[in-house]
């Protein structure tokens, strides 16, 4: 028994200097690569973004734990990741009708203190988490807010009519209920 508890807690001491030295090696790697390709890749704009970190974070752990993977094909794979993302945001940027393909709109919940049931079902936002962000944001009535919209983050953002404006700024938004 005492081997076999042994042998789980360490099961080789040549496995730890090799996690050293990958990690001591990798993790400044993984620094450079990212502040070479710049802020937008680790950013949560939106789930495609979202999956290429949870990507970095998985090609990482491979690197680091899998004796199979070399440490030039780890960083490698790091690179084409973070590549990959950035050719893809220069993509949007570029030519703006990959834009649907590759992310989606912001969408309006709530219009005028009216909450666009239909819209919160398809989204699968519930009444409750729309109050809660009303809330956040200080208002104490539904009927005091131009809008609530469902940012390509998953987050919500509550415009009070007191800040509404010229609405501007819902000029992307999409809003199914008019």
């Amino acid at each position: 028994m005492t081997g076999y508890v042994t042998a789980m807690v360490l099961n080789n001491p040549a496995d730890l200097v090799r996690l050293l030295v990958i990690a001591v090696i990798v993790y400044p790697a993984l620094v450079v690569i990212l502040r070479v390709s710049g802020k937008r890749t680790l950013s949560k704009l939106n789930a495609f973004d979202f999956v290429v970190t949870v990507a970095l974070g998985s090609t990482l752990a491979t690197i680091l734990l899998s004796r199979d993977v070399s440490l030039v094909e780890g960083i490698l794979a790091l690179s084409l990741l973070v590549a990959l993302q950035y050719a893809v945001a220069l993509l949007a940027v570029r030519w703006p009708p990959s834009q649907r393909l590759l992310k989606a709109r912001p969408t309006i919940l709530l219009r005028d203190g009216q909450l666009r049931r239909e819209t919160l079902r398809r989204t699968r936002v519930t009444e409750s988490e729309i109050r809660q962000a009303a809330r956040s944001a200080g208002a104490g009535d539904l009927n005091d807010l131009a809008a609530v919209v469902l940012e390509t983050d998953g987050s919500l953002s509550v415009i009070t009519r007191g800040q509404f404006g010229d609405g501007s700024t819902l000029a992307d938004v999409r809003d199914e209920g008019r």
